[in-house]
């Protein structure tokens, strides 16, 4: 059976290491330091080996211009599958070089036609973040009903979301930046996810809620499988099987099936998202970073 890759979940190639991307792409090959096994590991990514390449970026600017024949090198492939991040918070203090949303959302169409169908592009809104700015509650959460209308008009159905989950590192980096983040009740959450689901409905979306069960099971909400075997069977071209068993190097929670990730946390994410679990390489955002935002977040 061919093998799914991921590119990736630990760094956003796409954005900041589209080098090194097309270079494995044309060698077919890649090369990468892998902490678990601390040592360096190789993976074939001759298109007959490969099943699908998954390729998840907050910024696909670089593919959609072309840069080293990016796309060219994407064609040998039978099918690209995108996770597409868009909090609508790119640009602010909380993702530093992430574009800022009204310049994500102008990359859908280009990004729409790569991919040849809409259900080989998910859509990830994803975290919601709570903080609080000068005893006022702020969030992304109000940007969904832009994110909303914005994909109905291009027919896109999946959208993908959780809560943010303050993991220790990021914590860490928070505090640093003086950033007071707010964790919702779980009653408070429930009522918050309604309304996302009063929104989609609108717009003919699909929620799904990733890695997060007691969300999952709230109604108008399925559980994610983020690489689903099942789904890229069925938008393969010629309907080929991929492995539909659980990824076991994922959290217990998360329901994506096996896949080949091509990243390395040594490959430092500069989008500098001060929630990220994945990199603790961050820089902390300067205070005019956080003025420019304070305004446009209100709950």
């Amino acid at each position: 059976m061919k093998n799914v890759i991921s590119a990736s979940r630990r760094t956003d190639l796409v954005s900041f290491y589209y080098e090194w991307l097309a270079e494995a792409l044309r060698r077919e090959e890649a090369r990468f330091f892998h902490h678990g096994l601390r040592s360096v590991v190789r993976v074939n990514l001759s298109p007959a080996e490969v099943h699908s390449l998954v390729l998840w970026s907050k910024n696909f600017k670089p593919l959609l211009e072309n840069r080293l024949d990016l796309r060219k090198l994407l064609k040998k492939y039978d099918q690209i599958y995108f996770h597409f991040t868009i909090t609508g918070l790119g640009g602010t203090f909380l993702e530093r070089l992430a574009p800022p949303p009204e310049v994500a959302l102008k990359q859908l169409p280009g990004l729409l036609e790569i991919a040849g169908r809409p259900e080989r592009i998910s859509i990830r809104f994803d975290p919601i973040v709570f903080w609080l700015e000068r005893g006022k509650l702020k969030t992304n959460f109000d940007f969904f009903q832009v994110l909303a209308e914005a994909l109905g008009k291009l027919q896109l159905r999946t959208v993908r979301f959780s809560f943010t989950q303050w993991y220790k590192k990021a914590l860490t980096r928070a505090g640093r930046a003086g950033l007071i983040f707010f964790e919702p009740s779980f009653e408070e959450k429930k009522e918050l996810v309604s309304r996302l689901v009063e929104i989609a409905r609108k717009h003919n979306l699909e929620l799904l809620s990733c890695s997060q069960k007691e969300i999952a099971s709230l109604p108008g909400i399925k559980a994610s499988a983020c690489i689903d075997g099942s789904l890229l069977k069925e938008l393969h071209p010629r309907k080929e099987p991929a492995s539909i068993r659980k990824d076991h190097t994922q959290r217990p929670d998360c329901l994506c099936t096996e896949s080949i990730d091509i990243g390395s946390y040594t490959q430092s994410c500069p989008t500098a998202c001060l929630y990220c679990y994945a990199n603790p390489k961050i820089k902390v955002a300067q205070d005019q970073d956080k003025e420019s935002f304070l305004s446009r977040t209100d709950v």
